[in-house]
């Protein structure tokens, strides 16, 4: 049986975290204080990254950290700075467009998962293939590419693939818009996009927002994503409202489980953020008008009060969702209790009142159910042992020692060890040397009819 596809969301602040935790998300991808395609997020400082990791870790969420923009030869030392921090706090993977930076990574911290942003604009097997040479463990595909053209690329390489199931479109090919930067100086590339194809750009024929796309939403397919190859189901939007973010990772939690996304659900969804609905053009390959939608009035106002608190109870509570054991044991005197989960063993102890007649024996049946009352914590129970003959202590006593445990617990699976990196001076890349003479030419032609007669010539 294949493994299950990874539900991975986007958090462009702490509130935006927990939602994102709360209602399902197995991994998490945030930004830091620069270097991310998402500057107008709130991030996250370098303490808020430690909190952040520790908190996911807690709960066996993965942290994906954007480091994804283009940098400039000067900004490599502190580009390479931050890389190094996340690797003394131990996040599970950096995504990465410069070529550069990930040549230096790869070279100063091999340990550490390096995935190719979409900034990459990943949509050709010889494409995936390069990366997976420079030692990229996962590709995440550009947001324009069909079924047909993942299962190829899936085919074509051994790599983890990751696609988007819901959120923004670019009207250009993911990494490679330079509209902003053209007409602002604020660069997609650089996490400064302003969107300008969300303004009036008029064609012959068309509604007026001719550059504006609606969002994209694949979530009802993210079965056949898994079959063509893709292994997490990424959700856009690190911009967007913590209600947002609950909504589409409860969804695509549902969806990635087999179950029926309710109605109700999918209803909020559109609610809290749409573009005149939604759009599956791309994935099945029917690109065409009805792919093009503008942000209106009436998709602002849906967004009511009821519709937010109804979402927010999503993510109210803790999502007991770490399978833990507990076993209970006394012996001379003692009572210890042991907590344990993947791989963390952790001990609470007291004393036993045996001796105190004004304390009665907890009976076996007492003490599970006790034990299982998990509540407020990430945990459930997964299995329960105890004495056949039941404990002497108050109930309050062992409600302590499940508390510490549980406490302890959360703390160890909250520590890991860092990844090693390795400090070295930047090589001098020396002054430019133009070349000497007219500058060759290179063209890509698909057919030898793009051929012009004076291309001919010269190719006789």
């Amino acid at each position: 049986m294949s493994k299950p596809i990874e539900v991975l969301s986007p958090a462009g602040g702490w509130p935006a975290l927990e939602a994102a935790v709360r209602a399902g998300a197995q991994a998490v991808y945030l930004g830091g204080p620069q270097f991310g395609a998402r500057a107008g997020a709130q991030n996250f400082s370098r303490e808020e990254l430690s909190e952040a990791v520790r908190y996911c870790h807690q709960r066996g969420v993965r942290v994906h950290v954007t480091v994804n923009t283009l940098i400039k030869d000067s900004e490599l030392p502190e580009a390479l700075d931050l890389v190094k921090f996340l690797c003394s706090i131990s996040v599970d993977a950096v995504l990465v467009q410069d070529m550069g930076l990930l040549h230096l990574i790869r070279e100063r911290a091999p340990g550490l998962t390096v995935h190719a942003s979409t900034q990459m604009s990943l949509h050709t097997p010889a494409g995936v293939r390069l990366l997976k040479a420079l030692g990229v463990k996962r590709a995440v595909l550009a947001r324009e590419l069909s079924l047909s053209e993942i299962k190829e690329i899936s085919e074509g390489c051994d790599i983890e693939l990751e696609g988007f199931v819901h959120g923004a479109l670019c009207m250009c090919v993911s990494g490679q818009c330079y509209l902003s930067a053209l007409l602002g100086g604020r660069s997609g590339n650089r996490g400064q996009c302003a969107q300008p194809c969300r303004l009036p750009f008029g064609a012959p024929g068309g509604t007026g927002h001719d550059l504006s796309l609606k969002d994209l939403s694949y979530i009802n397919s993210i079965g056949e994503l898994q079959k063509a190859g893709v292994c997490s189901a990424k959700i856009e939007g690190r911009m967007k409202r913590p209600e947002y973010v609950a909504a589409a990772t409860a969804a695509c939690r549902l969806a990635a489980d087999g179950r029926p996304v309710p109605e109700e659900l999918s209803s909020a969804l559109g609610a809290v953020f749409s573009r005149s609905g939604f759009t599956d053009g791309y994935i099945n390959a029917r690109r065409g008008r009805e792919m093009f939608g503008t942000r209106t009035k009436e998709d602002v106002t849906a967004a009511t009060e009821k519709v937010l608190s109804g979402l927010r109870e999503l993510y109210r509570k803790e999502r007991q969702s770490v399978p833990v054991d507990l076993a209970l044991s006394f012996e001379g005197g003692q009572i210890t209790l042991g907590a344990s989960c993947a791989g963390h063993t952790v001990f609470a102890a007291g004393k036993l009142q045996q001796n105190d007649p004004i304390y009665n024996s907890i009976p076996k049946e007492r003490c599970i159910s006790q034990l299982q009352k998990t509540g407020g914590t990430p945990f459930t129970a997964r299995s329960v042992t105890v004495p056949e003959e039941g404990v002497p202590l108050p109930v309050s006593e062992l409600n302590r020692l499940r508390r510490e445990a549980l406490e302890a617990l959360l703390e160890a699976r909250g520590r890991r060890k860092p990844i090693p990196f390795t400090d070295a001076p930047l090589p001098s890349p020396g002054p430019f040397k133009r070349p000497k003479g007219p500058l060759p030419i290179r063209a890509v032609l698909r057919d030898p009819g793009q051929f012009c007669p004076e291309m001919r010539e010269c190719e006789a």
